[in-house]
């Protein structure tokens, strides 16, 4: 997966990293750009959740062909 490619894609304990935000504050923002429809939970889990910003992956895919 191309670098770009693997930005639309963060784990909670990466955005705290990343953001220097704390797991409850990252996992707030999380919830909220679930609720606005900017970001999608991809593991089905309660834990170890990781997020897909769908519009961006969208956006880097377009005009893409499988190899």
């Amino acid at each position: 997966m191309s670098e770009p490619r693997k930005n639309s894609l963060k784990s909670e304990s990466a955005t705290c990293k990343r953001t220097q935000l704390s797991f409850p504050a990252a996992s707030s923002a999380m919830e909220l750009l679930m609720e606005l429809g900017t970001a999608r939970e991809i593991t089905g889990k309660r834990r170890n959740r990781v997020f897909v910003y769908d519009e961006y992956l969208g956006i880097l895919n377009e005009g893409a062909t499988d190899p």
